[in-house]
């Protein structure tokens, strides 16, 4: 794998997990301006906007980039240059009719959601808000899609982090002057904070044309040593990338899809057990902030494993079965290892870290605590995910997906006339459990591949996390002696604490067990001496 490939593989990295810390913090002032109500309403319309934009790109920019770089490593420089012309075309189509179908149908949208009458039209207005993202983001992920293809990295990175910080610096400043200086209504605010998509992408594109024009002179000398010798159909091309990305497309929608069983059932739901007074704070707090939380320990643990899936796709294409099962046994127990820890912390701190992110929340807590494992299951299903397309089984993610999909679909109403807000959490494990459960299968009957080994470690792992909980749980009930969850400073205090000494009970069972040298090898030791140990 070379230096070349690795570099720009680690620039990738680093501005996705960028965006996504910038994403998880922007919510805490935003939470704070616009309450529980105020995501309710920001999700009415961001939901169906993911749906939208994920079947107006169709997987386009990926297949644009690997054929960019299948043809210039053949010489055919041109070939790349005409499948780009022709796929921003079709992007700027896609992009500006997914615009005109979600403009049009925002109030079916918001019949569908159940949305009380009163709030229709606002609901209606906030989609229409954040449609107008549509027109531009599909022609910016085609042109980042050309420069992976050209191995420059650099261009995408920058501009997802600029185009982040765009959209949170005018989210957060339009909800601030509407709410705090206009004295305006909170249904203007969130029109605000949504149709700061299409701004953040204005963002980004400016960026990635600064670069175009930066690279212009390379790129034309490039097309000045096609060969051209190669006459291709745009249409065979098209052809290739529409059946290979539709899996491509269902991955990216699988938590968009989970939040919309949400929207389409959860306030009847809620309503039919007299409930309809919480139903739209306790949808915010499920959807938008605990979910935000949740999200944390699978992005830390995928982004450990993504790393390996390069060596366990050559493993698999080299027929290497050995390399194959070791590299794959190292993905699914580091994270195993990273992630069971993580959610067995954040249970037993619930309280306090969701009083540090946002507020003192009765209702915040308890869904956190319930939700919390399911991101064991969401990490499972990204990288499973990723291992079937390595072994080009990729189709069988859209059965499992929908499998789950429709599971979470069926379940959500009973498990919410149950247990009210943490019924919904509930359904969402039982349809990813599913949907993990069908990869993890598929990936055995392909490879045969067996999963012992990571099941005996996850059960040392689940141990050792047990521990870990019981003793950050015990600190914690000895600082809540002086402190309170009550006030923000004190439960970041707490936090702190438990959870430093949670790791390093944590660190000190697996060394001395010599669990984290089977699974880290050298580095560990490198690690150790490093920190003198």
């Amino acid at each position: 794998m070379s230096s070349k490939f690795l570099k720009g593989a680690f620039i990738l990295t680093l501005g996705a997990i960028i965006s996504k810390i910038l994403g998880l913090f922007y919510v805490i002032p935003f939470e704070h301006m616009v309450g529980n109500k105020g995501a309710t309403l920001y999700q009415y319309g961001y939901v169906p906007y993911t749906i939208f934009i994920s079947f107006a790109t169709a997987g386009m920019p990926l297949a644009v980039s690997k054929f960019i770089s299948k043809y210039n490593a053949l010489e055919e420089y041109a070939v790349g240059e005409k499948l780009f012309k022709s796929s921003l075309k079709l992007m700027v189509i896609t992009g500006f009719l997914a615009f005109l179908i979600l403009y049009t149908m925002a109030p079916l949208f918001t019949g569908v959601f159940g949305v009380n009458p009163e709030d229709a039209a606002d609901v209606t207005e906030i989609i229409r808000a954040v449609s107008f993202a549509l027109i531009f983001v599909p022609f910016m992920s085609i042109i980042r899609g050309f420069f992976q293809g050209h191995e420059a990295m650099e261009p995408t990175a920058i501009s997802q982090v600029v185009e982040q910080i765009v959209r949170i610096v005018f989210l957060l400043a339009g909800v601030y002057v509407v709410l705090n200086v206009l004295d305006g209504e909170l249904v203007r605010a969130i029109q605000i904070a949504t149709f700061a998509a299409t701004v953040g992408a204005v963002g980004g594109l400016v960026v990635l044309f600064w670069y175009w024009k930066k690279q212009k002179p390379y790129l034309d000398s490039l097309l000045k040593k096609d060969r051209g010798t190669m006459e291709i159909s745009l249409k065979e091309i098209y052809k290739e990338i529409f059946l290979s990305s539709i899996p491509f497309i269902f991955v990216g929608i699988a938590m968009p899809m989970f939040q919309l069983a949400d929207l389409l059932s959860f306030n009847k739901a809620m309503s039919s057990i007299g409930l309809q007074h919480v139903a739209e704070d306790a949808l915010g707090v499920l959807n938008v902030y605990a979910q935000k939380l949740v999200l944390i320990p699978m992005t830390l643990a995928t982004g450990f494993s993504m790393a390996l899936l390069p060596s366990v796709t050559k493993a698999y294409v080299s027929a290497d079965s050995n390399e194959f099962n070791r590299q794959l046994n190292q993905a699914f127990q580091i994270l195993l290892f990273i992630t069971i820890p993580a959610v067995v912390g954040m249970s037993v701190l619930a309280d306090p870290i969701y009083s540090a992110f946002y507020s003192h929340d009765p209702l915040g807590i308890s869904v956190l605590k319930a939700y919390a494992p399911v991101s064991i299951l969401f990490a499972l299903f990204s990288v499973s995910a990723a291992v079937l397309q390595g072994i080009n089984q990729q189709k069988y993610t859209v059965l499992s997906l929908l499998v789950g999909f429709l599971i979470k679909l069926s379940l959500n109403i009973p498990l919410i006339k149950l247990f009210e807000t943490e019924g919904s959490v509930y359904a969402t494990a039982f349809g990813y459990l599913a949907a993990v459960l069908l990869n993890l299968y598929v990936i055995t009957y392909f490879t045969g591949y067996r999963y012992s080994l990571t099941i005996r470690r996850s059960v040392l792992i689940s141990v050792f996390s047990i521990i870990m909980g019981l003793a950050a749980w015990g600190m914690d009930s000895l600082l809540s002696l002086w402190l309170t969850t009550e006030g923000r400073f004190q439960a970041i205090l707490i936090v702190a604490v438990c959870a430093i000494f949670g790791a390093l009970v944590y660190a000190a069972l697996s060394l001395k067990s010599k669990l984290a040298h089977r699974l880290f090898g050298a580095r560990i030791d490198r690690l150790k001496a490093k920190l003198g140990l």
